[in-house]
């Protein structure tokens, strides 16, 4: 219990005593936030708009709402759940989610792991934050909804144009999703070739619409 004494006093990014909060005053309000955006992939738009690559190719995915760019500090937060199993963190991100107007989800599904990796990491990132936002929302949350059935190179790992192909046939779902609104969480969308992915295997079988919950959106500079 030490640890959370720890966390309510010194914020996660600076050090600096931050009475009951994970981050001081000053460090949350330094998180970068997303300029105007496209509402399905969330990539800089004028206006907001739906951007020319979404009209020209649509996703299988309808919207995405993310709440800070993939840059620093934000980036450190991520990678220090994802890598180095700060979970304290998870909360922290349902929180600052569940503040935002959320659409009626019928249905909460976390961006799933290989079997293979869950054993080498010991937790999936996604998992925890959608139990504490599905606590908090009293949203229904179906942690097996989707499974990662193919063990691939992690994306991250490869260049931007072989992601697609390289997640290709990576998922499956067991649930009847006919008429369902589905939301898909995960912690970083980068070209949003998983969460594509995903939503194809999701409206397969049978989802209405399909929505990324993202932490960070990372764009190119």
């Amino acid at each position: 219990m030490a640890g959370l004494s720890w966390i309510g006093q010194d914020c996660q990014l600076c050090g600096a005593k931050s009475g009951p909060e994970l981050l001081c005053a000053a460090c949350a309000a330094s998180l970068p936030v997303l300029p105007e955006n496209c509402p399905r992939c969330g990539l800089p738009s004028p206006c907001g708009s739906v951007c020319g690559a979404c009209l020209a190719g649509p996703p299988y995915f309808d919207a995405t709402l993310a709440l800070w760019l993939y840059e620093f500090p934000c980036d450190r937060l991520v990678q220090a759940l994802k890598y180095r199993a700060r979970l304290a963190l998870a909360p922290f991100f349902a929180r600052t989610l569940a503040r935002q107007p959320l659409p009626a989800y019928d249905l909460l599904i976390p961006m799933p792991l290989h079997p293979d990796r869950l054993a080498q990491r010991g937790f999936n990132q996604a998992v925890e934050i959608a139990r504490m936002l599905a606590k908090q929302t009293g949203l229904a949350l179906s942690p097996r909804g989707a499974r990662r059935v193919k063990d691939t190179t992690p994306q991250a790992e490869l260049p931007y144009e072989e992601r697609a192909r390289n997640i290709r046939g990576a998922f499956a779902c067991d649930v009847d999703l006919s008429g369902k609104r589905v939301a898909v969480l995960d912690d970083v969308m980068t070209t949003g070739a998983t969460l594509n992915e995903l939503a194809k295997v999701l409206k397969r079988e049978g989802a209405a619409r399909v929505e990324n919950l993202v932490i960070a959106r990372s764009i190119l500079r």
